[in-house]
């Protein structure tokens, strides 16, 4: 039989032939181990991270550890990162089966199928929305924090589904001993240094002593005014520095307070000074610590008469946005750690970083330290 005759035959019976022997199940099985592990990782970070910025109200997150978002928000953008060429091998390993005829055998076959194809479409998805939100080019027409949140429920709803439907397949290719002389190894030793590779250069973006490696990352420890990187400059904010100067500029303090406050700089500045090291940590993985002085939160509240259990909004000069405001629960205005910042590595903070002032406090996004700060409301 010609080879042409071979082929017809082999496309007549259904099946796809493909020429590396690569494309088998001991190295489908192994890297759908990694990429479940890395997924599951990257689900439970991406909970915390949406939690923080959306806290339901039943849910009252701790201001200690410091550096609890710091970590886990670096670990699910840098390990995400990471996954990148652990999905490219797993989507070339198992791409045969994709295509074998005919399509559908039965309705299992069907339905076994569907997951896959929402399981292939959430990460392939994921991935390329989350490279997209690092690199700030919002090149899609919805919202990326909420789409991203919404597909990673779909993401691992359909490998919880794969896993059960291909778990004892697995764990017989994995257990049993190879009987061929493939050499799996090299290629998953690839894989794995792709991976690696890209972890060395984005960690530096949260891990300062590798900062020069840092060449993927959108943001680098130390660049930027006064040391610190910038996501939202005061240009981008709306906010000007003739606003920020303003002679007629105050602090107030107002909602459910026994004193209403009105305060200029000045007077914030006569006001007991205190001086705290704290990172700034972003959605986006990159964060870089400072030493941060100014006026505790609590102080100020205590100044107004505030219920202990009160939460405060926070109000921005920023014209419009998302994350115009913020909410400060009662464990986090309490830390003595939590600033209303006037300055920032000894010196007055720079406009893009939020002059006149601005929140800063432990464990908490970047999104939700506030900057040109001119109102607080105490509910």
């Amino acid at each position: 039989m010609s080879v042409v005759q071979r082929a017809g035959a082999v496309q007549r019976a259904g099946v796809v032939r493909f020429s590396s022997r690569l494309h088998d199940e001991r190295v489908a099985s192994w890297l759908g181990i990694w990429l479940g592990v890395s997924f599951t990782i990257a689900f439970v970070t991406g909970l915390i991270s949406h939690f923080m910025q959306h806290p339901p109200g039943w849910l009252m997150w701790p201001s200690r550890p410091v550096n609890l978002y710091r970590v886990t928000q670096g670990l699910h953008v840098i390990g995400g990162l990471a996954t990148i060429p652990l999905l490219l091998a797993k989507l070339w390993t198992v791409y045969p089966k994709l295509l074998q005829r005919p399509p559908i055998r039965s309705v299992g076959h069907a339905l076994e199928r569907a997951f896959i194809f929402l399981l292939v479409g959430a990460s392939l998805f994921q991935v390329v929305t989350g490279v997209l939100n690092i690199a700030y080019w919002y090149a899609f027409p919805f919202f990326f924090t909420t789409a991203h949140y919404w597909t990673a429920y779909i993401l691992i709803g359909a490998l919880l589904i794969h896993v059960a439907n291909q778990w004892a397949t697995t764990r017989h290719t994995v257990m049993k001993r190879p009987e061929d002389g493939l050499n799996r190894r090299a290629f998953l030793a690839t894989v794995a240094a792709a991976g690696g590779a890209i972890t060395v250069t984005t960690v530096g973006e949260a891990f300062p002593p590798l900062a020069q490696l840092a060449v993927l990352a959108p943001r680098r420890p130390g660049v930027g005014p006064q040391g610190l990187p910038v996501n939202r400059s005061a240009f981008a904010a709306g906010v000007t520095q003739a606003n920020a100067n303003d002679p007629a500029w105050r602090l107030r303090v107002t909602g459910r307070v026994q004193r209403e406050l009105s305060l200029s700089l000045s007077d914030l500045r006569a006001l007991p000074s205190r001086s705290v090291r704290l990172p700034i940590a972003c959605v986006e993985g990159w964060s870089a610590g400072a030493t941060w002085g100014g006026v505790r939160l609590r102080d100020l509240l205590h100044l107004a008469g505030v219920d202990p259990d009160a939460r405060v909004q926070l109000v921005s000069m920023e014209v419009a946005g998302l994350y115009k405001t913020s909410w400060v629960s009662p464990r986090h205005w309490h830390d003595p750690l939590t600033l209303l910042a006037l300055d920032v590595n000894g010196r007055p903070l720079d406009l893009d970083h939020g002059f006149p002032c601005r929140l800063i406090a432990p464990n908490r996004p970047g999104v939700n330290q506030t900057k040109w700060v001119h109102r607080m409301v105490v509910a």
